[in-house]
């Protein structure tokens, strides 16, 4: 199986893909990813499987676009509401975004 995954630190998201997902979180977590290592307590917060790589592939490089994004945000919104509800923003992101 391939995966395209999201990543959550609280105020900040990463996309990505792999194809062995909780050896890849633990890696962001472990300082091990260039692009997270700033921070490491990430939580997964929504992933995809695929049986093909390019499938894989083709769903993070959506997902990085502004339709993707936008889309991405609607699929999370209840639980984008439910963190917002504890005090907390979140925005979904191709990329890693400061708030």
């Amino acid at each position: 199986m391939y995966y395209m995954y999201v990543l959550e630190n609280g105020t900040d998201h990463y996309i990505g893909r792999t194809n062995n997902l909780r050896k890849r979180v633990r890696q962001h977590n472990a300082g091990m990813n260039f692009s997270t290592k700033s921070s490491m307590n990430w939580k997964l917060i929504y992933y995809e499987a695929r049986l093909n790589p390019e499938d894989a592939k083709r769903r993070e490089g959506y997902f990085k676009t502004s339709v993707g994004r936008r889309s991405l945000n609607r699929m999370l919104s209840s639980y984008n509401l439910t963190r917002n509800s504890f005090g907390n923003q979140s925005s979904t992101s191709g990329e890693i975004i400061q708030k």
